[in-house]
Order: C-alpha cells, then sequence, then structure tokens
C-alpha cells in the first residue's frame, strides 16, 4: 500500500506542477489551481491513509476451533485447501499445533500467530 502511496502522491504532485508551469494563465488562475490540487492531495492522502490505518487495525482473531472455512481463508497465507486441512484438524488445544501436526510450516504459523486463538 505505501507503493501505492507514494505513486499516487507523485502523480498529484507532478499533476500540479503541470498546472502552475501552464504560461497561458494569469497568475491568479495559476494559484487558484494549484491550491484547489494541493487541497484534492490533502484530501485524497488523508482518505489513503486512514484506509491503511483501518486496514492494519482490523486484525480480528479467528478462532481455529470453530473459525469457519471463510475466516480461516482470510488469514495471510491460508488457502482455502489449507483452511479445509485446519478444519479436518480440529479439536486444537494450542494454536502451533498447526506447526506440530504439520498443518502450515513454522514461516506461514509466523505470519498468522498473532491472529488466531484457540477455544476449548
Amino acid at each position: 500500500m505505501n507503493g501505492r502511496t507514494l505513486l499516487f502522491a507523485l502523480l498529484s504532485l507532478t499533476l500540479a506542477a503541470s498546472v502552475a508551469c501552464n504560461s497561458n494563465q494569469s497568475p491568479d488562475q495559476l494559484r487558484e489551481k494549484t491550491a484547489e490540487a494541493t487541497s484534492t492531495l490533502k484530501r485524497d492522502t488523508k482518505a489513503v491513509a486512514e484506509g491503511v490505518k483501518e486496514g492494519l487495525s482490523n486484525k480480528k482473531s479467528v478462532d481455529l476451533n470453530k473459525g469457519t472455512k471463510d475466516d480461516l481463508a482470510s488469514l495471510p497465507g491460508i488457502t482455502p485447501a489449507k483452511a479445509d486441512r485446519i478444519i479436518a484438524e480440529r479439536p486444537y488445544a494450542s494454536t502451533h499445533q498447526l506447526v506440530s501436526r504439520h498443518v502450515v510450516t513454522e514461516d506461514e504459523y509466523s505470519q498468522i500467530q498473532d491472529r488466531v486463538i484457540v477455544s476449548q
């Protein structure tokens, strides 16, 4: 997401610079168009930042013993086939049993360990 944000900011600045460099406009028109472009850039940048913030904070926990296939598949690196395997290996006493039962690798587990829980 940071790459897209940077690209968007660069494109917006390029647009603002091209508007400002148009020599057929009066200084007042240039100031007005530059102000409009700056305002749009600020608004869009704020919206992107809010989206990133929401995406980062939207990390709900998934219960390995009760989560649906869709819930499990929403976890990073978990495919629908792996979600089926997680369901087939139920019940779990701890989240790390995903690794000890060879359902996921240690690397895959490190990506999801803060987003999975186990209830009894």
